[in-house]
């Protein structure tokens, strides 16, 4: 049972700062002063065209190109023989960009690839590929153009990410088929020898991979909890003679893991 944070992202080079912002964003950080892609995605821009310029970028950067680093790939390398899961919070797609199998995979908190109605008015998601690299490709000065902007084809209100950031998150079907896939491998798997394997969770939402992966290694005790984390690897006292911490890179880690 693998739980994966932004930290394995950042391990296989999906940085949301530093030099990697700096090159897609710089335009953003002289006018604004925004500092990171993560605190810019939550900016008061002027305008829905100023808004989707922004997004547009940190959507192709992030969603639609594969991360420059193997980590993904060597993650899959680690489990594709075994009978496992993947509960998630990032929302970046490189599961599925590596090879892992969808049906495997639960993303809590949305996906970069899906719009959503900001109201909502109805409970279902859209694709963005297309428009976003039109976005991408047309915007100028900082604005994509406003026949671009996406609305709502229900009630036409302006379209938003499909990110839980507040109440209005869409959880469609797919969200919801992926739930029960979720609660049926850990139905599979009570009582029996499971690892639970975390990587890269850190404390913003620790509700969703953290605390139930130390809940259910403490009930199962023939579960063992592993957590790789450079700054986070840390266990309570109640598991810590079923559990393995390794405070270092993700990516090097798992490239000792499969070494022969």
């Amino acid at each position: 049972m693998v739980g994966a944070g932004a930290g394995l992202s950042a391990s296989a080079g999906l940085t949301y700062s530093g030099e990697r912002f700096r090159r897609y964003f710089g335009d953003f950080q002289a006018k604004y002063g925004i500092r990171d892609m993560y605190s810019g995605g939550f900016y008061p821009f002027e305008s829905l065209e100023e808004y989707w310029a922004w997004w547009s970028r940190q959507i192709l950067v992030n969603r639609y190109e594969k991360a420059p680093e193997p980590v993904y790939e060597q993650l899959l390398d680690l489990v594709k023989d075994r009978d496992y899961f993947v509960l998630t919070t990032n929302v970046d797609h490189q599961f599925q960009m590596a090879g892992f199998d969808k049906r495997r995979l639960f993303y809590t908190q949305g996906d970069y690839g899906l719009w959503q109605c900001s109201r909502p008015c109805h409970q279902e998601t859209y694709d963005n590929e297309e428009t976003v690299r039109r976005m991408f490709a047309e915007q100028r000065d900082m604005r994509i153009p406003t026949e671009l902007v996406p609305l709502c084809p229900k009630c036409g209100r302006p379209m938003t990410m499909n990110l839980r950031c507040d109440s209005t998150f869409v959880q469609d079907a797919g969200w919801y088929a992926a739930a029960r896939r979720y609660e049926e491998f850990l139905r599979r798997h009570r009582g029996m020898r499971l690892l639970f394997l975390e990587l890269g969770v850190g404390g913003n939402t620790p509700v969703i991979i953290k605390y139930p992966f130390w809940r259910m290694t403490l009930e199962n005790r023939r579960a063992t909890y592993a957590c790789v984390n450079l700054e986070e690897a840390g266990v309570p006292r109640e598991i810590q003679r079923r559990s393995i911490c390794i405070a270092a890179d993700i990516g090097q880690t798992l490239e000792r893991l499969i070494l022969p």
